[in-house]
């Protein structure tokens, strides 16, 4: 057993934390209890999608929770029908679920798509198809779909009805297809298993075999969407509409809420009594999510998401062929971005930590770039500097 911090002796062990703790955020930094300050490059995870303490987001909270916080989904709720009817109106779907996070928009798109296959009257169409490497949640539904060995491992009962195959392989996917196949859950941009993007071909290719099989297409938006990419939805650069997406992180901008978006030919099954949340969706999560896109659909925002991106490649790309001993290559979509390092990407995440810059690892030893999509320019050289920094110390 590891050593506990002090105050930590409560808390479960499922977390590791350094010794660090903040005190409060202010757009795209963090201040420590000791009053070092972090630029923030981590964002909770691709949580805080407007930077911290945004004062429209702020406002919003605060004007509700000065209203009432909660009634369940018993009662109507009109923030929630307003942000359903604006994520219809700028995606696929018709029809909106609200969950308290992303592993719980994933299990009620999972169910969808088993569903969906009960109601055709196939029954037997239980099985779903994921790919290596993904991360979908934690629930004992999601590291199923997910299916990897370190999360399922003590938790999982043979394979709880999931194949796997490897991620971009249209061959090995049409393979696994069987009659006992009821869908396909992808993310358009890998997130935890290394920062990669599908290809235009491999979502195309996904479209076009749920088309002939009769099976759904469901991406995993939770960390991809909302903009993250440079448009509104990951899926978007392919040219083509999933069945089903989920959505969480920067839905609410650091405000816990999720959501399971789908069509009318996945959704309408999903009758009075098949699905259920306490808390999804409740007048909080529906005034957060509604100031959020109040300011992800303002004209050029989007476009401003990919203009910081090509900035800050090109930036990385630099510092690449300057420190060729400490990194490699550049991923991603947006400002999703992965930068695999030659040096242990643990050693390179302290480094950037102790020079001031929060970032997060992700696998193929890759740190991950996700810095609130309004950083500004100034931001973004500052970061580079402390990498630029980094790179130097660790290979000196």
């Amino acid at each position: 057993m590891t050593d506990v911090l002090p105050g930590r002796e409560a808390m479960m062990a499922t977390y590791s934390p350094p010794d660090l703790a903040f005190e409060k955020g202010e757009g795209s930094w963090l201040y420590a209890n000791d009053g070092k300050k972090y630029l923030d490059f981590y964002s909770g995870i691709a949580v805080c999608s407007f930077g911290h303490a945004h004062p429209h987001l702020v406002k919003a909270l605060k004007d509700q929770a000065d209203k009432f916080w909660h009634c369940s989904n018993m009662f109507r709720i009109t923030e929630t029908e307003k942000l359903a009817q604006r994520l219809v109106d700028n995606s696929f779907a018709t029809k909106v679920f609200f969950s308290n996070s992303g592993a719980e928009a994933n299990e009620c798109g999972l169910k969808i798509l088993r569903k969906y296959q009960e109601a055709k009257g196939r029954p037997e169409r239980k099985r779903i198809i994921g790919f290596q490497n993904a991360f979908h949640g934690r629930t004992i539904g999601t590291i199923s779909a997910a299916g990897n060995p370190g999360h399922t491992a003590g938790f999982v009962m043979e394979d709880e009805g999931y194949d796997h195959v490897p991620f971009g392989d249209l061959k090995a996917l049409e393979a696994a297809i069987t009659d006992k196949t009821a869908g396909i859950i992808f993310e358009p941009v890998q997130g935890e298993g290394g920062i990669r993007p599908a290809t235009v071909e491999f979502v195309r290719g996904i479209r076009a075999l749920c088309d002939k099989h009769d099976i759904l297409m469901m991406v995993d938006e939770v960390q991809c969407g909302m903009g993250r990419t440079g448009k509104m939805f990951g899926y978007e650069w392919s040219g083509v509409e999933p069945d089903v997406m989920s959505l969480a992180k920067g839905m609410g901008g650091g405000f816990p809420v999720g959501a399971c978006l789908a069509n009318d030919k996945a959704a309408d099954p999903m009758i009075f009594g098949t699905h259920g949340s306490t808390f999804g969706g409740n007048p909080l999560a529906g005034a957060v999510g509604n100031a959020v896109l109040d300011l992800m659909l303002e004209k050029g925002f989007l476009q401003s998401v990919t203009d910081k991106a090509n900035k800050v490649r090109a930036q990385l790309e630099t510092l690449i062929a300057k420190h060729p001993k400490a990194l490699v290559s550049v991923h991603g979509l947006g400002l999703m971005i992965g930068i695999k390092c030659v040096v242990p990407n643990g050693d390179m995440l302290l480094e950037l930590r102790k020079q001031g810059l929060l970032c997060a690892k992700s696998g193929d030893n890759q740190i991950r770039f996700l810095p609130p999509l309004n950083v500004s320019d100034a931001e973004l050289d500052a970061a580079i500097e402390i990498f630029d920094r980094a790179c130097t110390a660790l290979t000196a």
